[in-house]
């Protein structure tokens, strides 16, 4: 099975454990996400399946939209509703105003840390680990952009918000900064994730309706069928079908020439409509050298 699967992520479980769940239920192992989503999250969670996770690299810097909810009052350990308070109540007395100020700086680019409870990794272990074993974490903030911060509605210390942030960007870290910013503390309380790239909740599966092809008489077949068709994936690269003398040069790492693509740096090669053979970077002219070869 090769293909670009787009699940819908319930709460309660690991990104690893979908992961895990797919290969039992295609019998493939070589699958992978295309970002992680924390236990608490829901939502869009696009994976790479077979020899298309070979195609990691050019998904790495897709936006990300979400919806979710901030409650303020207090802060926990890891910044989000499983974890423990690191103080005791406050009392949330802001009005909506003062929540949109605070709110403001933390659009366009930014510097943010990330939660130690996460998945970035120090000298080679993830922070979450370390954190875990109380030994000390130190992070470094980074550079992310905030394209959207919506905040759709706010009552009771419970705010509602829209966002969407470049990769690399955290939500919980959102949260916690709002609360710093106004004194009060915050963690995340909900949130599910809409969009991916181009990948939306429209094209995701769950893994309940997955369970049940995979116990039909099509099995695996049934749940390749629900794949993206190859040609809608990188929609920014051009696609063109080429010859079998071509592909075959393709495969065997060698420069091609191919249609002028308005200048297009990378392209999608095709056999026929659907096989996806190659990624190929141009270079000069009509002139391609594979860099991803799929088959």
């Amino acid at each position: 099975m090769n293909g670009l699967l787009v699940l819908d992520k319930p709460s309660g479980i690991t990104s690893h454990d979908v992961i895990h769940r797919l290969r039992r239920l295609t019998g493939e192992r070589s699958i992978g996400h295309l970002g992680t989503l924390d236990p608490l999250a829901t939502g869009v969670l696009p994976v790479l399946v077979g020899r298309f996770t070979r195609l990691a690299q050019f998904f790495a810097a897709a936006e990300k939209t979400y919806t979710g909810s901030i409650r303020f009052g207090f802060a926990t350990d890891t910044w989000d509703a499983e974890g423990l308070p690191t103080d005791s109540p406050q009392p949330v007395t802001f009005t909506l105003d003062l929540l949109l100020a605070a709110a403001a700086p933390l659009r366009g680019d930014i510097l943010q840390m990330p939660p130690i409870f996460s998945a970035k990794k120090i000298s080679g272990t993830p922070a979450h680990q370390l954190a875990r074993q109380g030994k000390p974490v130190e992070l470094q903030s980074v550079p992310i952009h905030v394209s959207r911060l919506e905040i759709d509605s706010f009552a009771d210390g419970l705010a509602k918000f829209t966002i969407s942030v470049s990769a690399g960007g955290y939500i919980r870290s959102i949260a916690h900064d709002l609360g710093q910013r106004l004194g009060c503390g915050a963690h995340l309380a909900s949130l599910r994730r809409i969009q991916a790239g181009a990948f939306t909740l429209e094209h995701a599966h769950t893994l309940a309706s997955l369970d049940s092809l995979a116990a039909s008489a099509n099995g695996p077949d049934a749940i390749a069928a629900l794949c993206q068709h190859p040609r809608t994936l990188l929609p920014d690269f051009p696609a063109v079908s080429a010859d079998e003398v071509t592909l075959g040069r393709l495969r065997n790492g060698a420069q091609v020439n191919l249609p002028e693509f308005s200048l297009a740096s990378l392209v999608k090669v095709f056999s026929g409509p659907h096989e996806l053979v190659a990624i190929a970077r141009r270079i000069a002219g009509t002139l391609f050298q594979p860099i991803v070869v799929l088959g």
